[in-house]
């Protein structure tokens, strides 16, 4: 499997093959729900309104994002359901998953923060691409979770040292 390979797209959900949508949903099933062993309404609404980014090997959907504007969550843009297949992350296909979610954040919304909800067993994952923490941690779905915020001008700071 080579990284290259990965075919990235990215859809609003009413452009989105049903196919490709039934993909999505599966892949954060079998991670959240199954791998993670967490029982939670995935389908929020939020789908909806979000930009999908999606990774495909082959016929495989093996990574996505959902990308939501700043006037959703009181002015940052997020990036969410971060998801990668178990069986490619060994290829950093999550750095590449974010790194292109934080691309398309800051050119379809500038001015705006980034803000994720993460797990807070990633918290040097999302650090090492310019995340800080905000805030206590808390329980999401019973998974600790703690707030971080991605700004512009400090990433490039962090990523130059």
């Amino acid at each position: 499997m080579e990284l290259e390979k990965i075919k990235w797209e990215r859809f609003r959900l009413e452009e989105m093959p049903p196919t490709q949508l039934y993909k999505m949903l599966q892949l954060r099933s079998e991670v959240f729900v199954v791998e993670q062993t967490c029982i939670y309404q995935d389908m929020d609404d939020v789908d909806l309104i979000a930009t999908h980014l999606i990774g495909n090997y082959n016929a495989t959907t093996v990574a996505c994002t959902r990308l939501i504007a700043p006037d959703f969550y009181n002015g940052y843009s997020s990036i969410g359901r971060v998801c990668t297949k178990q069986s490619f992350r060994a290829l950093s296909i999550g750095k590449e998953l974010m790194n292109r979610s934080i691309q398309i954040c800051i050119d379809e919304f500038p001015t705006a923060k980034i803000k994720i909800s993460a797990q807070q067993y990633l918290n040097k994952f999302y650090t090492q691409l310019g995340f800080y923490t905000v805030g206590e941690g808390y329980l999401e779905d019973d998974i600790p979770h703690i707030a971080m915020v991605y700004e512009r001008h400090l990433a490039s700071i962090i990523n130059n040292q």
